[in-house]
């Protein structure tokens, strides 16, 4: 069970090829849809969903495998990021969202829903962009030697063993305010077994590095297709101590994305909600205004 303090939602589910895929679909009016990394879920956006729902209409899923939606074994779900970005828009095409979207991405977020912008740039109204990437390792960025842990059998029996990604992140992805006793169980409650943790691995496991890995071809075509996305409004809220989403990242963005609004935390992590949720709430209020 989640903690209802925070996480005090109905939410909804969208059934994908037999799967039941969970989502929030909160308030009223245009569309803003938040999507989330690993190994976080639905409730890293609880701040935006509250500040923003008396206004806009807020979609929030959680992928296959993560979260409240179900957690299939390799025979019944492709762990990969095309998955990912047919799943998202098989889900707002069931409700009907094919026009003036906004969308929120954070971590893996940002891969899954700009590929799935540059599938359908004339769907997108504006983007917001957390600590995150739609490329290959910029230059002068290395691939973080946790991450390279995570991907042996040492890391694979740690990370569904103990939980050691999820648990970790709670500890170093947020800088300024570190996360309650109570927030952190929040966070790891729907990855209380080995088989709940599948996901959280395989996202580890399917990051593109050479070009024979699975998503290999479909980041290099979505970060060749960024251009597409030009014309969108963009605003930047980036974490400055983030380990993984760095310096080099945002200097990505930034000259892919010159016209867009950039807000550097020097003090927040790469759980930038957690480390400046109001500030970045009332940025996202006036972005969207």
């Amino acid at each position: 069970m989640v903690n209802s303090a925070f996480y005090p939602y109905t939410g909804r589910a969208f059934l994908r090829r037999g799967l039941k895929l969970h989502y929030l679909d909160e308030g009223r009016g245009d569309a803003v849809v938040m999507v989330h990394g690993n190994p976080s879920w639905s409730i890293y956006f609880r701040g935006l969903v509250e500040g923003l729902k008396d206004g806009h209409r807020l979609i929030v899923p959680d992928h296959i495998g993560c979260g409240l939606s179900d957690k299939p074994d390799d025979s019944r779900y492709d762990y990969t990021l095309a998955s990912r970005v047919d799943d998202l828009e098989a889900l707002l095409d069931s409700l009907g969202l094919t026009e003036k979207v906004t969308l929120v991405l954070h971590d893996w977020g940002g891969m899954i829903g700009m590929a799935y912008a540059c599938r359908h740039p004339e769907r997108v109204k504006k983007l917001v962009i957390l600590n995150t990437g739609a490329f290959f390792l910029p230059s002068g960025k290395t691939f973080p030697w946790a991450l390279r842990l995570c991907r042996t059998r040492l890391g694979a029996l740690l990370v569904r063993g103990c939980n050691a990604f999820a648990l970790a992140a709670t500890y170093v992805c947020t800088k300024k305010v570190p996360m309650s006793t109570e927030l952190r169980a929040a966070y790891l409650a729907p990855y209380g077994s080995w088989a709940d943790r599948i996901a959280t691995l395989r996202f580890v496991q399917d990051i593109p590095l050479d070009a024979g890995d699975k998503s290999y071809d479909l980041v290099s075509r979505t970060q060749d297709s960024l251009m597409l996305l030009s014309h969108v409004p963009m605003l930047i809220c980036w974490g400055m101590q983030d380990f993984v989403f760095d310096r080099h990242f945002l200097a990505e963005w930034v000259r892919r994305f010159p016209d867009a609004v950039v807000h550097r935390f020097p003090d927040a992590g790469h759980y930038v909600l957690e480390d400046e949720g109001p500030a970045i709430l009332k940025l996202v209020r006036e972005f969207l205004q």
